[in-house]
């Protein structure tokens, strides 16, 4: 038999040459561990990797990922955000630059009602984008905002990322939400600053609107600030559940869902066609988590009994660099996957090889959780595959390119990258909150 870091390379070679000729992720993740299965056990290794799938699917936290997807979704086709983001602009008033800061404020509140990115930016981009490009904004500042305020929703709490992330590492979900917070309101607030002094050096970049939008009488106002009473409500209905110690976070998921119905019933949007599709569209998402989630669970069930996670993480813990070295190359491993991996592969694949990495050198998993999330909000934003990119570009009007989008997202990325670098040098900036409402 090989030896295992043959084998390992062995399997990493073949998982490249799979996804070139265009295969699914969850497909080329199965195969690998079954083909690796049969060559370590034979037949018998079939048992192994049914086994591992079979055992991750058990775990109840997972429920709370089809609820939060389908609130999303609710939400979404609801007009809820609509609502939302028609009180903000009023309350961004003539602040140079303010439409795009109240998108991001908008894109805050969204992901602490969704926890799904993909849907954020959609909406976004068919709500924020053509009234940025309306009022003469430029393209690639709004572009950037859009893409860069709805990643905010791998961060802030209920992260479908983080729930993944706390099963693949055996880490409190209700402890990784709470340490998202502060640094997520921290890279808003850094999109918020670059925002305003961009718009402060360059005035084109963001022209004021023009009078008759912001000129309104009593009534008109209070009927747009109407529209942030809903997702408030819906966020104090989650989040309130969880830490006033009602409902667990996959119990909150249901909650959500039932606040996310009871809000389309409030306007009036609650029917069977929208539920219909809202339904689909959720199992649809669903559907493609689960065939990855298949995948990656597999391959590194089978790759742990052939020894393999042992020899990685005696490959990073045998490195002559210090402590805080080994969290930055585990980093730098994360941004190289991320240019040709799904986020959820991502996680199965190296969490469980990391996680006891991490705890051997000293440092808190949920610190590590949230610079995981971190590094996943990159790779949404990032070239040459930055899902977030391609969400935005479906909805885009036909002159604006796929490199456009990409080269408008390039400052916030250092952006996230700044903000990385502040969780890692102060962890406290995440542990902080799990610390404090921990005790």
């Amino acid at each position: 038999m090989l030896d295992i870091q043959t084998v390992t390379i062995i399997i990493v070679a073949s998982m490249l040459l799979l996804m070139m000729t265009g295969m699914p992720l969850g497909i080329v993740t199965l195969a690998v561990s079954i083909g690796t299965a049969l060559y370590a056990f034979g037949p018998p290794g079939l048992f192994l990797v049914s086994s591992n799938v079979y055992g991750l699917f058990e775990a109840y936290p997972l429920v709370a990922v089809p609820l939060f997807v389908f609130m999303a979704n609710v939400m979404e086709r609801s007009g809820v955000a609509e609502d939302l983001f028609d009180a903000m602009s009023m309350m961004a008033g003539r602040l140079r630059g303010g439409v795009a800061v109240q998108t991001t404020f908008v894109a805050v509140i969204m992901a602490a009602m969704t926890g799904i990115m993909g849907g954020e930016i959609v909406m976004l981009g068919l709500i924020a984008l053509p009234q940025m490009l309306r009022l003469g904004y430029d393209k690639k500042l709004a572009m950037g905002t859009i893409c860069a305020g709805g990643s905010l929703a791998t961060l802030i709490p209920p992260s479908v990322i983080m729930i993944v992330y706390g099963l693949a590492a055996s880490v409190s979900i209700s402890d990784l939400f709470m340490a998202g917070f502060l640094p997520g309101l921290l890279l808003a607030s850094l999109y918020v600053t670059y925002i305003l002094i961009r718009c402060k050096l360059n005035p084109e970049l963001a022209p004021l609107p023009p009078p008759e939008m912001l000129d309104l009488d009593r009534a008109q106002r209070r009927q747009k600030l109407k529209g942030i009473i809903l997702p408030m409500l819906v966020i104090l209905w989650i989040l309130g559940s969880i830490y006033g110690g009602i409902a667990t976070p996959t119990e909150a998921a249901g909650v959500g869902a039932f606040g996310a119905i009871g809000a389309a019933w409030w306007r009036g949007k609650l029917n069977w066609e929208m539920l219909q599709e809202a339904l689909r569209k959720t199992m649809i998402t669903v559907a493609t988590i689960v065939w990855l989630i298949m995948g990656a669970v597999s391959l590194v069930g089978i790759y742990n009994v052939i020894g393999g996670t042992s020899f990685i993480q005696g490959l990073l813990t045998g490195l002559d660099i210090p402590p805080l070295g080994v969290i930055f190359v585990m980093m730098g491993i994360l941004i190289i996957l991320g240019t040709f991996m799904e986020w959820i592969a991502i996680v199965f694949i190296t969490v469980p090889i990391f996680a006891p990495v991490v705890v051997s050198l000293g440092f808190d998993p949920v610190w590590f959780g949230i610079l995981f999330v971190m590094n996943m909000q990159i790779y949404f934003l990032s070239p040459p595959f930055g899902p977030a990119c391609f969400w935005l570009n479906s909805v885009t009007p036909k002159d604006i390119t796929l490199q456009q989008i990409f080269a408008s997202v390039l400052p916030f990325i250092a952006l996230q990258v700044i903000g990385l670098a502040l969780v890692i040098i102060f962890p406290d900036i995440a542990l902080w909150l799990p610390r404090v409402l921990g005790d």
